[in-house]
């Protein structure tokens, strides 16, 4: 199943653990150890960002390490940017009507 992207990191548990991989690489075990939650309800958060593809995993031996995904997180700010965008020209528009309202009063 494809997950939304911006449901995934509306979750603040997601958005700590993108944050602690994009530092470093990291296991399982790892992760969960910077969290007061079971190891099974980490490895769930992890399910969702990998099934987003906001993380990657590769594995090494016996051990899983997670991958933060750049070109995902591009992505998120590209769409961010843009929407930045619209609500600046919006605002833009608003001071200009203001700025019109203001003139014709005086």
């Amino acid at each position: 199943m494809r997950r939304d992207v911006f449901q995934a990191i509306a979750d603040p548990t997601r958005r700590a653990i993108l944050c602690l991989v994009a530092v470093q690489t990291m296991t399982p075990n790892a992760i969960a150890s910077h969290f007061g939650s079971s190891r099974q309800a980490v490895s769930r958060h992890i399910q969702i960002l990998l099934e987003c593809e906001l993380l990657s995993q590769e594995q090494q031996g016996r051990e899983i390490y997670y991958h933060i995904n750049p070109g995902k997180m591009d992505e998120i700010d590209k769409w961010l940017t843009q929407f930045k965008g619209l609500l600046e020209k919006r605002f833009s528009q608003l001071d200009e009507v203001l700025t019109k309202l203001k003139s014709h009063k005086k």
